[in-house]
C-alpha cells in the first residue's frame, strides 16, 4: 500500500525550531519528488520547498510561502526512504497543518502531486 506518513509537528515558542519527517512506504522515495506544502486555517494550501529526484532543492516561489526561504531546508534521505523539512527561526504566522506529497517533478500546481500524507500540525506560540 502506498502511504506518506508525517511526523514531527508539536508546539514549538517562536525562534524555535522542529524538524518534519516525511516516510513513505510502497514505493521508492527516491524515485520521486517530493514536496512539503502547508495550509493554515482559512488559507489554501500552499507549496513550500521541494526535492527532486536528484536531490536538488526548489524553492518557495509565492509571496504568502517565499518567507520560509532561508529558514526552512529540505533533505533526504534515501536508505531511510524519508524526507525531512528542517523549520528554524519559526514564527506564529508558520502555524499550519503540514503535509508531504510525491510528483515526478518539482512543480508548484497541486494537481501534479499524486499521493499525500495525513498532515502534522505545527504550532508556534507564546
Amino acid at each position: 500500500q502506498l502511504q506518506l506518513v508525517e511526523s514531527g509537528g508539536g508546539l514549538v515558542q517562536p525562534g524555535g525550531s522542529l524538524r518534519l519527517s516525511c516516510a513513505a512506504s510502497g514505493f521508492n522515495l527516491g524515485d520521486y519528488a517530493i514536496a512539503w506544502f502547508r495550509q493554515a486555517p482559512g488559507k489554501d494550501r500552499e507549496r513550500l520547498l521541494c526535492i527532486s529526484r536528484d536531490g536538488r532543492t526548489y524553492y518557495a516561489d509565492s509571496p504568502s510561502s517565499d518567507s520560509v526561504n532561508g529558514r526552512f531546508t529540505i533533505s533526504r534521505e534515501n536508505a531511510r526512504n524519508t524526507v525531512y523539512l528542517q523549520m528554524n527561526s519559526l514564527k506564529p504566522e508558520d502555524t499550519a497543518v503540514y503535509s508531504c506529497a510525491r510528483s515526478s517533478q518539482c512543480v508548484t500546481l497541486i494537481s501534479y502531486y499524486d499521493y499525500w500524507g495525513q498532515g502534522t500540525q505545527v504550532t508556534v506560540s507564546a
